[in-house]
Protein backbone atom coordinates (compact mmCIF):
# COMPACT_ATOMS: atom_id res chain seq x y z
CA UNK A 1 0.00 0.00 0.00
CA UNK A 2 1.24 3.06 -0.99
CA UNK A 3 1.93 5.87 1.63
CA UNK A 4 -0.38 8.65 2.11
CA UNK A 5 1.24 12.31 1.12
CA UNK A 6 1.99 14.44 4.21
CA UNK A 7 -0.15 17.66 3.46
CA UNK A 8 0.81 21.06 5.46
CA UNK A 9 -1.92 22.47 7.18
CA UNK A 10 -0.05 25.65 8.80
CA UNK A 11 0.43 26.79 5.26
CA UNK A 12 -1.99 27.31 2.28
CA UNK A 13 -1.69 25.86 -0.94
CA UNK A 14 -1.88 27.25 -4.48
CA UNK A 15 -4.25 25.79 -7.17
CA UNK A 16 -1.75 23.54 -8.80
CA UNK A 17 -0.11 22.52 -5.12
CA UNK A 18 -3.52 21.79 -3.96
CA UNK A 19 -4.59 19.97 -7.36
CA UNK A 20 -1.49 18.07 -7.44
CA UNK A 21 -1.83 16.88 -3.29
CA UNK A 22 -5.67 15.76 -4.13
CA UNK A 23 -4.59 13.55 -6.76
CA UNK A 24 -1.71 12.15 -4.82
CA UNK A 25 -4.02 10.78 -2.32
CA UNK A 26 -6.00 9.46 -4.55
CA UNK A 27 -3.09 7.35 -6.49
CA UNK A 28 -2.13 6.26 -2.65
CA UNK A 29 -6.04 4.98 -1.99
CA UNK A 30 -7.75 4.22 -5.41
CA UNK A 31 -9.92 2.43 -3.24
CA UNK A 32 -11.32 4.79 -1.11
CA UNK A 33 -11.17 8.32 -2.92
CA UNK A 34 -11.19 9.32 -6.68
CA UNK A 35 -11.32 13.16 -7.70
CA UNK A 36 -13.64 14.69 -10.69
CA UNK A 37 -14.20 17.54 -11.72
CA UNK A 38 -17.64 18.98 -10.91
CA UNK A 39 -17.26 21.51 -13.68
CA UNK A 40 -15.27 25.29 -14.21
CA UNK A 41 -14.64 28.25 -12.73
CA UNK A 42 -14.74 32.12 -13.90
CA UNK A 43 -11.22 31.53 -15.52
CA UNK A 44 -11.66 28.21 -16.38
CA UNK A 45 -10.08 25.90 -13.45
CA UNK A 46 -11.20 22.72 -12.50
CA UNK A 47 -13.86 22.33 -9.42
CA UNK A 48 -12.68 19.38 -7.88
CA UNK A 49 -14.49 17.10 -5.84
CA UNK A 50 -13.10 14.34 -3.71
CA UNK A 51 -15.73 11.26 -3.49
CA UNK A 52 -14.87 9.46 -0.78
CA UNK A 53 -16.23 5.80 0.07
CA UNK A 54 -14.70 2.40 -0.08
CA UNK A 55 -15.78 1.08 -3.66
CA UNK A 56 -15.43 -2.37 -2.23
CA UNK A 57 -18.78 -2.02 -0.50
CA UNK A 58 -20.45 -0.75 -3.56
CA UNK A 59 -20.57 2.60 -5.55
CA UNK A 60 -21.35 5.53 -4.38
CA UNK A 61 -24.13 6.70 -5.52
CA UNK A 62 -25.59 3.91 -4.20
CA UNK A 63 -24.72 5.10 -0.46
CA UNK A 64 -26.19 7.76 1.38
CA UNK A 65 -23.87 10.42 1.02
CA UNK A 66 -22.54 13.35 3.69
CA UNK A 67 -21.95 16.66 1.39
CA UNK A 68 -19.01 18.71 2.59
CA UNK A 69 -17.09 22.07 0.87
CA UNK A 70 -14.89 25.07 1.64
CA UNK A 71 -13.65 28.32 0.57
CA UNK A 72 -16.68 29.44 -1.13
CA UNK A 73 -15.17 33.24 -0.43
CA UNK A 74 -11.92 33.91 -1.56
CA UNK A 75 -10.09 34.75 1.36
CA UNK A 76 -11.40 31.99 3.86
CA UNK A 77 -9.07 29.55 3.44
CA UNK A 78 -8.81 28.34 6.34
CA UNK A 79 -11.83 26.39 5.13
CA UNK A 80 -9.63 24.62 2.57
CA UNK A 81 -7.43 23.44 5.25
CA UNK A 82 -10.63 22.10 7.33
CA UNK A 83 -11.72 19.86 4.35
CA UNK A 84 -7.81 18.73 3.43
CA UNK A 85 -7.58 17.96 7.52
CA UNK A 86 -10.67 15.49 7.36
CA UNK A 87 -9.72 14.41 4.00
CA UNK A 88 -6.74 12.87 6.10
CA UNK A 89 -7.96 12.06 8.70
CA UNK A 90 -10.90 9.23 6.65
CA UNK A 91 -7.91 7.81 4.62
CA UNK A 92 -5.43 7.32 7.68
CA UNK A 93 -8.02 6.00 9.88
CA UNK A 94 -9.59 3.35 7.24
CA UNK A 95 -8.88 -0.37 8.46
CA UNK A 96 -7.77 1.08 11.75
CA UNK A 97 -10.45 3.10 13.27
CA UNK A 98 -13.28 0.84 13.04
CA UNK A 99 -15.77 3.88 12.90
CA UNK A 100 -14.31 5.07 10.19
CA UNK A 101 -13.82 1.98 8.57
CA UNK A 102 -17.73 1.65 8.69
CA UNK A 103 -18.51 4.97 8.00
CA UNK A 104 -16.45 4.59 4.46
CA UNK A 105 -18.07 1.43 4.30
CA UNK A 106 -21.35 2.32 4.75
CA UNK A 107 -21.37 5.68 3.54
CA UNK A 108 -20.06 8.12 1.03
CA UNK A 109 -18.43 11.51 1.68
CA UNK A 110 -18.55 14.63 -1.49
CA UNK A 111 -15.75 17.35 -0.29
CA UNK A 112 -15.31 20.32 -2.22
CA UNK A 113 -11.87 21.47 -0.82
CA UNK A 114 -12.27 24.63 -2.78
CA UNK A 115 -15.36 25.59 -4.14
CA UNK A 116 -14.32 28.93 -5.73
CA UNK A 117 -10.40 28.15 -7.16
CA UNK A 118 -9.70 31.79 -8.63
CA UNK A 119 -10.38 33.58 -5.76
CA UNK A 120 -8.70 32.26 -3.61
CA UNK A 121 -5.79 31.74 -6.07
CA UNK A 122 -6.10 35.82 -6.10
CA UNK A 123 -5.74 36.08 -2.42
CA UNK A 124 -2.85 33.69 -2.23
CA UNK A 125 -1.16 35.83 -5.55
CA UNK A 126 2.12 37.61 -4.69
CA UNK A 127 0.94 40.92 -4.39
CA UNK A 128 -2.45 39.74 -3.16
CA UNK A 129 -5.69 41.20 -3.59
CA UNK A 130 -8.86 40.22 -1.12
CA UNK A 131 -12.14 40.02 -2.82
CA UNK A 132 -15.44 38.43 -1.15
CA UNK A 133 -16.25 35.65 -4.35
CA UNK A 134 -15.06 35.40 -7.75
CA UNK A 135 -12.79 37.51 -9.95
CA UNK A 136 -15.69 37.85 -12.58
CA UNK A 137 -15.92 41.58 -12.64
CA UNK A 138 -19.78 42.50 -12.31
CA UNK A 139 -22.22 44.33 -12.03
CA UNK A 140 -19.72 46.07 -14.60
CA UNK A 141 -16.67 45.23 -16.52
CA UNK A 142 -14.99 48.26 -16.12
CA UNK A 143 -11.86 49.47 -14.35
CA UNK A 144 -12.28 52.52 -11.84
CA UNK A 145 -11.38 55.87 -12.87
CA UNK A 146 -10.52 57.19 -9.42
CA UNK A 147 -10.57 56.29 -6.26
CA UNK A 148 -8.55 53.83 -3.83
CA UNK A 149 -8.50 50.15 -4.82
CA UNK A 150 -6.93 48.30 -1.50
CA UNK A 151 -4.30 46.28 -2.42
CA UNK A 152 -0.19 45.76 -1.42
CA UNK A 153 1.25 49.05 -2.22
CA UNK A 154 4.99 48.29 0.02
CA UNK A 155 5.14 45.08 -1.58
CA UNK A 156 5.09 43.06 1.70
CA UNK A 157 2.49 40.28 1.05
CA UNK A 158 -0.20 42.46 3.30
CA UNK A 159 -2.83 45.03 2.91
CA UNK A 160 -2.86 46.77 5.69
CA UNK A 161 -4.22 49.90 6.80
CA UNK A 162 -2.52 53.47 6.02
CA UNK A 163 -2.14 55.91 9.22
CA UNK A 164 -2.76 59.87 7.92
CA UNK A 165 -2.73 62.45 10.17
CA UNK A 166 -5.41 64.76 10.11
CA UNK A 167 -7.19 67.28 12.56
CA UNK A 168 -10.46 66.17 11.32
CA UNK A 169 -9.64 62.44 11.62
CA UNK A 170 -12.18 59.88 13.43
CA UNK A 171 -9.11 58.22 15.24
CA UNK A 172 -6.07 58.93 17.57
CA UNK A 173 -3.77 57.24 19.06
CA UNK A 174 -4.29 54.89 22.88
CA UNK A 175 -3.16 57.28 25.58
CA UNK A 176 -0.92 54.61 26.77
CA UNK A 177 -0.65 52.51 23.81
CA UNK A 178 0.10 54.60 21.53
CA UNK A 179 0.22 51.88 18.42
CA UNK A 180 -3.45 51.00 18.33
CA UNK A 181 -5.93 54.01 17.04
CA UNK A 182 -8.95 54.54 19.22
CA UNK A 183 -12.19 56.52 18.18
CA UNK A 184 -12.08 60.03 19.35
CA UNK A 185 -15.14 60.40 21.81
CA UNK A 186 -17.72 62.71 20.95
CA UNK A 187 -17.30 66.39 21.34
CA UNK A 188 -13.57 65.80 21.67
CA UNK A 189 -11.57 68.18 20.09
CA UNK A 190 -7.87 69.93 20.34
CA UNK A 191 -6.34 66.54 20.23
CA UNK A 192 -3.92 64.66 17.65
CA UNK A 193 -6.15 62.85 15.10
CA UNK A 194 -5.66 60.77 12.21
CA UNK A 195 -7.62 58.96 9.18
CA UNK A 196 -7.22 55.67 8.89
CA UNK A 197 -7.64 53.88 5.08
CA UNK A 198 -7.00 50.90 3.63
CA UNK A 199 -3.19 50.11 1.97
CA UNK A 200 -3.95 50.99 -1.52
CA UNK A 201 -3.06 53.50 -4.62
CA UNK A 202 -5.25 56.61 -5.19
CA UNK A 203 -6.33 57.03 -8.94
CA UNK A 204 -6.53 60.50 -10.54
CA UNK A 205 -6.46 61.99 -6.59
CA UNK A 206 -7.69 65.39 -6.22
CA UNK A 207 -5.55 65.98 -3.33
CA UNK A 208 -8.44 66.53 -0.95
CA UNK A 209 -10.75 63.34 -1.31
CA UNK A 210 -10.60 59.73 -0.78
CA UNK A 211 -13.08 57.14 -1.75
CA UNK A 212 -12.54 53.80 -1.95
CA UNK A 213 -13.62 51.72 -4.46
CA UNK A 214 -16.19 48.75 -4.60
CA UNK A 215 -14.47 45.58 -5.91
CA UNK A 216 -14.99 45.29 -9.36
CA UNK A 217 -15.71 41.86 -8.86
CA UNK A 218 -18.93 42.22 -6.56
CA UNK A 219 -19.92 39.10 -6.95
CA UNK A 220 -21.03 37.20 -3.66
CA UNK A 221 -21.42 33.11 -4.28
CA UNK A 222 -22.95 32.81 -1.57
CA UNK A 223 -25.93 34.83 -2.36
CA UNK A 224 -26.13 32.48 -6.10
CA UNK A 225 -28.29 30.14 -4.84
CA UNK A 226 -31.75 29.30 -6.30
CA UNK A 227 -34.02 29.20 -3.17
CA UNK A 228 -34.46 32.99 -1.89
CA UNK A 229 -32.70 34.45 -4.17
CA UNK A 230 -32.94 38.27 -4.50
CA UNK A 231 -31.95 40.98 -6.80
CA UNK A 232 -28.76 43.10 -6.54
CA UNK A 233 -30.68 46.10 -4.63
CA UNK A 234 -32.09 43.64 -1.69
CA UNK A 235 -28.61 41.36 -2.11
CA UNK A 236 -25.50 42.11 -2.74
CA UNK A 237 -23.31 40.19 -4.93
CA UNK A 238 -26.50 38.07 -5.80
CA UNK A 239 -25.50 38.09 -9.34
CA UNK A 240 -28.15 38.49 -12.52
CA UNK A 241 -29.84 35.42 -12.13
CA UNK A 242 -30.08 32.13 -9.66
CA UNK A 243 -27.03 29.96 -10.54
CA UNK A 244 -25.35 32.21 -13.49
CA UNK A 245 -21.69 31.88 -11.48
CA UNK A 246 -20.42 28.48 -12.98
CA UNK A 247 -19.28 27.31 -9.31
CA UNK A 248 -22.23 28.11 -8.11
CA UNK A 249 -24.32 25.97 -11.15
CA UNK A 250 -21.62 23.36 -10.59
CA UNK A 251 -22.87 22.55 -7.24
CA UNK A 252 -25.69 22.57 -7.61
CA UNK A 253 -26.26 20.59 -10.56
CA UNK A 254 -23.73 17.82 -8.79
CA UNK A 255 -25.89 18.01 -5.60
CA UNK A 256 -29.23 17.80 -7.47
CA UNK A 257 -27.94 14.88 -9.86
CA UNK A 258 -26.78 13.33 -6.44
CA UNK A 259 -30.76 13.04 -4.53
CA UNK A 260 -28.36 10.57 -2.07
CA UNK A 261 -26.98 13.75 -0.16
CA UNK A 262 -28.85 14.05 2.85
CA UNK A 263 -26.54 16.47 5.25
CA UNK A 264 -23.93 19.07 4.30
CA UNK A 265 -21.65 21.20 6.08
CA UNK A 266 -20.21 24.43 4.09
CA UNK A 267 -17.04 26.07 6.20
CA UNK A 268 -16.14 29.33 5.75
CA UNK A 269 -14.26 32.07 8.71
CA UNK A 270 -14.57 33.44 10.62
CA UNK A 271 -15.96 34.17 14.40
CA UNK A 272 -16.46 30.44 15.94
CA UNK A 273 -19.51 29.75 15.79
CA UNK A 274 -21.94 26.79 14.24
CA UNK A 275 -24.69 28.34 12.25
CA UNK A 276 -27.88 26.63 11.79
CA UNK A 277 -30.91 27.18 10.02
CA UNK A 278 -33.45 28.65 8.96
CA UNK A 279 -31.74 31.95 7.57
CA UNK A 280 -35.21 33.21 6.32
CA UNK A 281 -37.55 32.15 9.33
CA UNK A 282 -37.59 32.22 12.57
CA UNK A 283 -37.90 28.79 15.09
CA UNK A 284 -41.20 29.36 16.08
CA UNK A 285 -42.23 29.45 12.27
CA UNK A 286 -39.73 25.93 11.94
CA UNK A 287 -41.22 22.35 10.92
CA UNK A 288 -40.79 21.40 14.88
CA UNK A 289 -39.55 18.01 14.54
CA UNK A 290 -36.60 19.58 12.02
CA UNK A 291 -36.50 22.15 14.72
CA UNK A 292 -35.49 19.70 17.39
CA UNK A 293 -33.47 17.66 14.67
CA UNK A 294 -30.86 20.58 14.26
CA UNK A 295 -30.77 21.54 17.82
CA UNK A 296 -29.82 17.76 18.91
CA UNK A 297 -27.37 17.38 15.91
CA UNK A 298 -26.42 20.95 17.25
CA UNK A 299 -25.79 20.24 20.67
CA UNK A 300 -23.54 17.50 19.15
CA UNK A 301 -21.66 20.33 17.43
CA UNK A 302 -20.77 21.87 20.47
CA UNK A 303 -19.94 19.39 22.66
CA UNK A 304 -17.30 17.86 20.06
CA UNK A 305 -16.14 21.20 18.35
CA UNK A 306 -16.22 23.68 21.54
CA UNK A 307 -18.16 26.03 19.32
CA UNK A 308 -21.01 27.67 19.89
CA UNK A 309 -24.85 26.35 17.60
CA UNK A 310 -26.50 29.34 16.98
CA UNK A 311 -29.39 29.96 14.24
CA UNK A 312 -29.01 32.33 11.67
CA UNK A 313 -31.97 34.02 11.87
CA UNK A 314 -32.00 34.67 15.65
CA UNK A 315 -28.40 34.95 16.06
CA UNK A 316 -26.67 36.22 13.25
CA UNK A 317 -27.53 38.88 11.16
CA UNK A 318 -25.65 41.23 9.50
CA UNK A 319 -28.40 44.13 10.26
CA UNK A 320 -31.74 43.56 12.07
CA UNK A 321 -33.46 44.27 9.32
CA UNK A 322 -31.68 42.44 6.58
CA UNK A 323 -32.07 38.71 6.29
CA UNK A 324 -29.57 36.13 5.02
CA UNK A 325 -30.15 33.53 2.39
CA UNK A 326 -27.38 31.57 0.59
CA UNK A 327 -26.50 27.97 0.68
CA UNK A 328 -28.26 26.48 3.49
CA UNK A 329 -31.48 27.96 2.69
CA UNK A 330 -31.57 25.40 -1.03
CA UNK A 331 -29.85 22.76 0.77
CA UNK A 332 -32.09 22.72 3.56
CA UNK A 333 -35.68 24.98 2.58
CA UNK A 334 -35.40 24.03 -0.89
CA UNK A 335 -33.96 20.15 -0.64
CA UNK A 336 -34.94 19.70 2.95
CA UNK A 337 -31.41 17.97 3.71
CA UNK A 338 -29.84 18.95 7.04
CA UNK A 339 -27.05 21.61 6.80
CA UNK A 340 -24.70 24.16 8.89
CA UNK A 341 -22.36 26.56 7.91
CA UNK A 342 -19.49 26.62 10.31
CA UNK A 343 -17.84 29.89 10.60
CA UNK A 344 -14.02 29.13 11.53
CA UNK A 345 -11.87 30.50 14.01
CA UNK A 346 -12.26 33.49 16.45
CA UNK A 347 -9.84 35.60 17.59
CA UNK A 348 -11.75 37.27 19.64
CA UNK A 349 -12.05 34.48 21.70
CA UNK A 350 -8.20 33.51 21.36
CA UNK A 351 -7.58 37.04 22.62
CA UNK A 352 -9.49 35.92 25.60
CA UNK A 353 -13.03 38.09 25.15
CA UNK A 354 -15.82 36.78 26.82
CA UNK A 355 -19.51 37.04 25.96
CA UNK A 356 -19.47 39.10 22.75
CA UNK A 357 -22.09 39.13 19.93
CA UNK A 358 -20.43 37.79 16.85
CA UNK A 359 -22.21 40.65 14.35
CA UNK A 360 -22.02 43.31 17.03
CA UNK A 361 -19.07 43.34 18.50
CA UNK A 362 -17.92 44.54 14.71
CA UNK A 363 -19.88 47.64 14.75
CA UNK A 364 -18.85 48.57 18.96
CA UNK A 365 -17.09 46.91 21.42
CA UNK A 366 -14.76 48.56 24.46
CA UNK A 367 -11.43 49.44 24.05
CA UNK A 368 -10.58 47.03 26.32
CA UNK A 369 -10.98 44.73 24.18
CA UNK A 370 -8.84 46.21 21.75
CA UNK A 371 -6.07 46.25 24.53
CA UNK A 372 -6.65 41.92 24.46
CA UNK A 373 -6.52 41.94 20.82
CA UNK A 374 -3.04 43.65 20.92
CA UNK A 375 -1.74 41.03 23.74
CA UNK A 376 -2.50 38.78 22.73
CA UNK A 377 -1.12 39.54 18.86
CA UNK A 378 2.42 40.26 20.73
CA UNK A 379 2.48 37.31 23.00
CA UNK A 380 1.11 34.71 20.47
CA UNK A 381 1.30 36.22 17.20
CA UNK A 382 4.95 37.63 17.19
CA UNK A 383 3.30 40.81 17.07
CA UNK A 384 2.21 39.95 13.57
CA UNK A 385 -1.64 40.06 14.13
CA UNK A 386 -1.26 44.09 14.75
CA UNK A 387 1.25 45.31 12.88
CA UNK A 388 3.56 48.37 13.94
CA UNK A 389 3.45 51.16 12.28
CA UNK A 390 6.28 52.19 9.76
CA UNK A 391 6.64 55.16 7.56
CA UNK A 392 5.64 55.11 3.52
CA UNK A 393 6.33 57.84 1.38
CA UNK A 394 2.66 56.87 -0.68
CA UNK A 395 2.73 58.27 -4.60
CA UNK A 396 -0.94 60.05 -4.25
CA UNK A 397 -1.01 61.01 -0.19
CA UNK A 398 3.17 61.39 0.24
CA UNK A 399 4.21 60.77 4.05
CA UNK A 400 1.83 57.84 5.56
CA UNK A 401 2.46 54.94 7.90
CA UNK A 402 1.56 51.48 7.22
CA UNK A 403 0.28 49.06 9.65
CA UNK A 404 -2.61 47.76 11.90
CA UNK A 405 -5.03 44.80 11.95
CA UNK A 406 -3.69 41.91 9.63
CA UNK A 407 -7.00 41.07 8.74
CA UNK A 408 -6.15 38.62 6.08
CA UNK A 409 -3.54 36.43 8.23
CA UNK A 410 -4.93 36.41 11.79
CA UNK A 411 -8.36 37.36 11.40
CA UNK A 412 -10.12 35.92 8.35
CA UNK A 413 -7.69 33.00 9.42
CA UNK A 414 -5.76 31.83 12.06
CA UNK A 415 -1.88 32.38 12.00
CA UNK A 416 -0.19 29.01 10.91
CA UNK A 417 0.18 27.54 13.76
CA UNK A 418 -3.25 27.41 14.95
CA UNK A 419 -4.69 26.10 11.68
CA UNK A 420 -4.50 22.54 12.44
CA UNK A 421 -5.85 22.59 15.70
CA UNK A 422 -9.00 24.37 14.44
CA UNK A 423 -9.24 21.99 11.77
CA UNK A 424 -8.94 19.27 14.31
CA UNK A 425 -12.22 20.49 15.45
CA UNK A 426 -14.29 19.19 13.55
CA UNK A 427 -14.07 15.41 12.09
CA UNK A 428 -15.49 13.97 14.90
CA UNK A 429 -18.66 15.82 14.53
CA UNK A 430 -18.98 15.06 10.57
CA UNK A 431 -18.42 11.14 11.66
CA UNK A 432 -21.42 11.30 13.81
CA UNK A 433 -23.40 13.40 11.00
CA UNK A 434 -22.98 11.08 8.48
CA UNK A 435 -23.31 7.88 10.39
CA UNK A 436 -26.32 9.11 11.63
CA UNK A 437 -27.85 9.26 8.17
CA UNK A 438 -30.48 6.97 6.97
CA UNK A 439 -29.06 3.73 5.42
CA UNK A 440 -31.32 1.18 3.67
CA UNK A 441 -30.50 -2.81 4.62
CA UNK A 442 -31.79 -5.87 3.45
CA UNK A 443 -33.66 -7.56 5.96
CA UNK A 444 -34.64 -10.70 4.01
CA UNK A 445 -36.28 -12.46 0.90
CA UNK A 446 -38.89 -15.17 0.93
CA UNK A 447 -39.84 -17.35 -2.24
CA UNK A 448 -43.09 -19.42 -1.55
CA UNK A 449 -44.66 -22.21 -4.74
CA UNK A 450 -48.19 -21.04 -5.22
CA UNK A 451 -48.34 -24.13 -7.72
CA UNK A 452 -46.11 -25.37 -10.05
CA UNK A 453 -45.18 -22.51 -11.59
CA UNK A 454 -46.52 -19.94 -9.54
CA UNK A 455 -44.58 -18.07 -6.84
CA UNK A 456 -44.71 -15.06 -4.12
CA UNK A 457 -41.75 -13.62 -3.67
CA UNK A 458 -41.34 -11.27 -0.32
CA UNK A 459 -38.66 -8.55 -0.25
CA UNK A 460 -38.03 -7.45 3.32
CA UNK A 461 -36.04 -3.89 3.77
CA UNK A 462 -35.12 -1.65 7.04
CA UNK A 463 -33.60 1.43 7.54
CA UNK A 464 -30.54 0.85 10.26
CA UNK A 465 -29.55 4.78 10.75
CA UNK A 466 -30.64 7.01 13.10
CA UNK A 467 -32.46 9.79 10.74
CA UNK A 468 -35.73 8.59 8.51
CA UNK A 469 -35.00 8.19 4.91
CA UNK A 470 -36.62 11.39 4.04
CA UNK A 471 -33.62 13.08 6.75
CA UNK A 472 -36.26 15.82 7.23
CA UNK A 473 -40.06 16.80 7.11
CA UNK A 474 -39.32 19.77 4.86
CA UNK A 475 -38.29 17.21 2.45
CA UNK A 476 -41.91 15.94 2.80
CA UNK A 477 -43.50 19.05 2.63
CA UNK A 478 -41.15 20.02 -0.24
CA UNK A 479 -42.41 16.76 -2.08
CA UNK A 480 -38.15 16.05 -3.21
CA UNK A 481 -38.43 12.42 -1.46
CA UNK A 482 -40.29 9.05 -2.44
CA UNK A 483 -40.97 6.24 -0.25
CA UNK A 484 -38.50 3.13 -0.68
CA UNK A 485 -39.20 2.34 -4.08
CA UNK A 486 -39.38 -1.70 -4.80
CA UNK A 487 -38.28 -3.15 -7.93
CA UNK A 488 -38.21 -6.30 -9.41
CA UNK A 489 -36.42 -7.01 -12.90
CA UNK A 490 -38.27 -9.57 -15.18
CA UNK A 491 -36.09 -11.14 -18.12
CA UNK A 492 -36.85 -9.35 -21.25
CA UNK A 493 -38.83 -11.05 -24.27
CA UNK A 494 -38.99 -14.16 -22.12
CA UNK A 495 -42.30 -15.44 -22.20
CA UNK A 496 -42.40 -17.98 -19.06
CA UNK A 497 -42.14 -15.53 -16.81
CA UNK A 498 -44.99 -12.74 -16.60
CA UNK A 499 -45.91 -10.71 -13.44
CA UNK A 500 -49.41 -12.07 -12.04
CA UNK A 501 -49.74 -9.25 -9.11
CA UNK A 502 -47.23 -6.52 -8.14
CA UNK A 503 -46.13 -3.71 -10.45
CA UNK A 504 -42.26 -4.07 -11.70
CA UNK A 505 -41.81 -1.06 -10.17
CA UNK A 506 -43.47 0.20 -6.80
CA UNK A 507 -43.89 2.68 -4.17
CA UNK A 508 -43.37 1.48 -0.45
CA UNK A 509 -44.05 3.74 2.72
CA UNK A 510 -41.12 6.43 4.29
CA UNK A 511 -38.65 4.61 6.46
CA UNK A 512 -38.41 6.46 9.73
CA UNK A 513 -35.40 5.71 11.84
CA UNK A 514 -33.75 4.44 14.82
CA UNK A 515 -34.43 8.01 16.27
CA UNK A 516 -36.12 8.11 19.33
CA UNK A 517 -39.81 9.68 18.80
CA UNK A 518 -40.11 10.65 22.82
CA UNK A 519 -38.46 9.77 26.06
CA UNK A 520 -39.25 6.77 27.34
CA UNK A 521 -42.00 8.96 30.11
CA UNK A 522 -43.45 10.31 27.67
CA UNK A 523 -47.45 10.34 28.05
CA UNK A 524 -48.40 9.17 24.43
CA UNK A 525 -45.62 6.48 23.09
CA UNK A 526 -44.89 5.81 19.62
CA UNK A 527 -47.58 3.31 18.35
CA UNK A 528 -45.32 2.78 15.12
CA UNK A 529 -43.05 0.49 16.62
CA UNK A 530 -41.54 -0.96 13.10
CA UNK A 531 -41.70 1.81 11.36
CA UNK A 532 -38.32 1.54 9.66
CA UNK A 533 -39.28 -1.30 8.02
CA UNK A 534 -41.01 -2.40 4.57
CA UNK A 535 -42.17 -5.44 2.50
CA UNK A 536 -42.54 -5.48 -1.51
CA UNK A 537 -44.31 -8.47 -2.72
CA UNK A 538 -45.00 -9.92 -6.16
CA UNK A 539 -46.70 -13.14 -7.49
CA UNK A 540 -44.72 -14.33 -10.47
CA UNK A 541 -45.16 -16.80 -13.17
CA UNK A 542 -42.24 -18.62 -14.21
CA UNK A 543 -40.31 -21.88 -14.29
CA UNK A 544 -38.78 -23.50 -11.27
CA UNK A 545 -35.29 -22.42 -11.19
CA UNK A 546 -35.69 -19.32 -12.33
CA UNK A 547 -33.07 -16.27 -11.05
CA UNK A 548 -34.95 -12.86 -10.70
CA UNK A 549 -33.08 -9.63 -9.25
CA UNK A 550 -34.67 -7.59 -6.52
CA UNK A 551 -33.58 -3.84 -5.89
CA UNK A 552 -35.27 -1.59 -3.54
CA UNK A 553 -33.60 2.10 -3.13
CA UNK A 554 -34.60 5.02 -1.17
CA UNK A 555 -32.78 8.61 -2.72
CA UNK A 556 -31.17 9.09 0.79
CA UNK A 557 -30.78 5.92 2.24
CA UNK A 558 -28.98 3.71 -0.94
CA UNK A 559 -29.66 0.99 -2.89
CA UNK A 560 -29.67 -2.89 -2.23
CA UNK A 561 -29.55 -5.23 -4.47
CA UNK A 562 -30.41 -9.00 -4.43
CA UNK A 563 -31.60 -12.59 -6.28
CA UNK A 564 -33.74 -14.83 -6.04
CA UNK A 565 -33.90 -18.23 -7.09
CA UNK A 566 -37.31 -19.50 -7.71
CA UNK A 567 -37.07 -23.05 -5.64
Amino acid sequence: MAALPTPKFDEFYRYDALTELLFAYAEARPNLVSVRSIGRSHEGRDIWVLVLTNTASGADIDKPAFWLDGNIHAAELTASTTCLYYLHQLLSGFAVDPQITYLLDSRVIYMVPRLNPDGAELALADRPRHIRSSTRPYPYDEHPVDGLTPEDVDGDGRILSMRVPDPHGTYKKHPTEPRLMVAREPGEFGGDYFRLIPEGFIKNHDGLTVTVNKDREGLDLNRNFPSEWRQEYKQLGAGPFPTSEPEVRAMVEFISSHPNIGAAISFHTHSGVILRPMGTQSDEDMIPEDLWSYQRFSALGEKLSGYPAISIWHDFKYHPKEVITGTQDWVYEHLGALFWVVELWSPNKEAGIEGYKWIDWYRDHPVEDDLKLLKWSDEQCGGQAHVDWKPFLHPQLGQVEIGGWDKMNYWRNPPPALREREAARFPAWMNQIALSLPKLELLRTEVRALGPDSWRIRMAVANSGYLPAYVTKRALERKVVRGVMFEIHLPPADPTVSLVSGKERMEGPQLEGHAPKSSQLAFLSSRELTADRAIGEWVVRAPKGTRLALTASAERAGTVRTEVVLD
